[in-house]
């Protein structure tokens, strides 16, 4: 009986989502993203995320978003790319960048659990900021807009709004976001 209303309520959920529409292109926010699924094949799934996933792929990272986690990671949707200057996401995609791919990828997920009322609770134990220190080392922010929302702040001073949160993975937690966060860029 648990089974079957945790199925119905898995379908339902999903047909909500799939009637959400991204305010730019009118497509789907979130197709079905099933909480036993971990972070790598939820986001293989979705039809707005295939960058990102495409990404998680090039960079050899799917052990480490597949692990037991918990992981908390801020997907951008695939039209988040296009505030990228021109050529970026191209060079990118070659093998000779692997490594500032994989800075890109990991700097979008940080180590633990963090629901929107997790961030939430950070932003307002530190004054208004909260600093988050992701997987590739780098230094992410994250404050509540006049909104109310959370915004995201990466290293650059580029900002990105979460506008799908607290989607549940076996493994952690996606944010989707609405634009790619970037890392600021370190000397060796």
């Amino acid at each position: 009986m648990k089974k079957l209303l945790l199925l119905t309520f898995a379908t339902f959920y999903s047909l909500i989502l799939l009637a959400q529409a991204d305010s730019k292109s009118n497509a789907p926010i979130i197709p079905v993203m099933l909480p036993t699924n971990d972070i790598v094949k939820n986001i293989s799934l979705t039809p707005n995320t295939h960058i990102f996933s495409s990404f998680i792929k090039k960079t050899d990272l799917t052990r480490t978003y597949t692990s037991r986690g918990p992981i908390t990671i801020f997907v951008p949707v695939d039209d988040g790319y296009t505030d990228l200057p021109t050529g970026k996401l191209d060079s990118l995609s070659k093998p000779a960048h692997v490594w500032d791919l994989t800075d890109l990828v990991t700097y979008h997920a940080i180590v633990g659990e963090f629901k929107l009322k997790n961030l939430r609770k950070q932003i307002n134990k530190h004054k208004g900021t909260a600093t988050f220190t992701t997987l590739s080392g780098g230094l992410l922010t994250a404050k509540i807009d006049s909104n109310n929302n959370i915004i995201l702040i990466d290293g650059n001073g580029g900002e990105s709004s979460i506008s799908q949160p607290d989607i549940t993975q076996n493994n952690g937690i996606i944010h989707v976001v609405n634009k790619v966060l970037i890392p600021k860029k370190r000397v060796i």
